[in-house]
């Protein structure tokens, strides 16, 4: 065979294995959830993170379908990898590890970085919240008038003050007396002065290390939402509640902003729409659902006692003047619209029908 023919068979062959790897290395159409392909295009991963038990209600119930509809809807553009229980570092270090970009997205709490955002300590108010998904409406009507000054460096997709705390005791609590003296641990913010305007100790802890601490004595109780006293099986160490209205943190989701800018607009326009109040996009944490773990943690035996008025007021009154007050003195203190925010507080949970009895009468 001739040279010339021999050369052409070579680059014929060449040219058949080049086409065939450009053909392997193609992004194949992933079919949506109707079954049509998507355009051909590559996957973007977001890796989410949260401190939240794996198991807990958050997790099941709110982030995993959060998760799943960002993938159908972006009819598999989008792919996640979720890192629950603090896989990626502790709870308070959520929002650095978003912000510095460890993981792209994750569920943050204001609150247990005290000084760091102070004005969304408003969120963590003494109020009655009974879900979450209207804690978000609420969060995020306030991050849209005054918090949003606070986080300059993340895209803040939902912003909340999860919902209403209770006093969880290992013994009998009735009366403002039976505080004095009482070891509690604090979820941070406002709910520390709460504590202390109680008489109590306010003890900050990680949720992981309250169980053994309950039960050996070290502390008396806790101060958190029934959803993490559930999931973290406390009612097997504490069996007494009080129902007062506490409040609770400042918490939401964030999203790195560089993973962010890189998105293409039709898929951050998916992420907002899933991400803007995932508790009611999901049912999860809704406030049928914090009943329903409300019953679960009475069925176990744990004793809810509701305050009669004029105990509620006591407590309350102390609220007003040593939380609420002191809080606005504290922000104008600094130069920041303190007494602002809180009004505009009140307007939106006026809005929701969400109760706020430690407001100021003469505000």
């Amino acid at each position: 065979m001739r040279k010339e023919d021999l050369l052409k068979i070579a680059a014929s062959v060449v040219l058949i294995l080049l086409a065939l790897a450009a053909g392997g290395c193609a992004s194949n159409p992933v079919p949506g959830p109707d079954g049509a392909a998507a355009p051909e295009t590559e996957t973007i991963e977001i890796k989410f993170s949260t401190w939240h038990v794996p198991a807990g209600a958050e997790c099941t119930d709110v982030w995993d379908p959060m998760l799943k509809e960002l993938e159908a809807r972006s009819r598999g553009r989008i792919s996640t990898t979720a890192y629950y229980g603090g896989a990626l570092g502790a709870g308070e270090e959520h929002y650095d590890i978003v912000a510095d970009g460890l993981s792209d997205m994750g569920y943050f709490t204001a609150s247990w970085t005290p000084g760091r955002f102070p004005l969304s300590d408003v969120l963590s108010m003494p109020v009655f919240v009974g879900g979450k998904d209207v804690a978000v409406d609420i969060g995020n009507a306030m991050y849209e008038h005054i918090l949003h000054r606070e986080y300059p460096d993340v895209k803040v997709l939902n912003l909340n003050g999860c919902v209403q705390s209770y006093f969880w005791t290992t013994k009998p609590v009735r009366t403002l007396e039976d505080v004095k003296g009482l070891r509690m641990r604090s979820p941070g913010g406002l709910q520390t002065y709460m504590i202390e305007a109680l008489g109590a100790e306010p003890v900050f802890m990680p949720l992981g290390d309250v169980y053994l601490s309950m039960e050996t004595g070290v502390i008396d109780g806790i101060v958190t939402c029934p959803q993490l006293f559930y999931a973290f099986n406390l009612h097997e160490v504490a069996d007494h509640a009080v129902v007062a209205s506490f409040g609770c943190v400042a918490e939401g989701v964030i999203m790195n902003q560089d993973s962010w800018e890189k998105m293409p607009e039709d898929l951050k326009n998916i992420i907002e729409e899933v991400t803007a109040n995932p508790f009611e996009l999901t049912g999860g944490l809704s406030v049928e659902a914090i009943d329903d773990i409300m019953k679960k943690l009475a069925d176990a035996g744990v004793e809810f006692y509701e305050l009669p008025p004029e105990e509620a007021d006591r407590w309350n009154t102390l609220f007003t003047e040593e939380v609420v007050k002191k809080w606005v003195e504290q922000m104008e203190a600094k130069g920041l619209p303190g007494k602002e925010t809180l009004q505009l507080y009140k307007f939106e949970l006026d809005k929701h029908g969400v109760a706020f009895p430690a407001y100021p009468a003469d505000w």
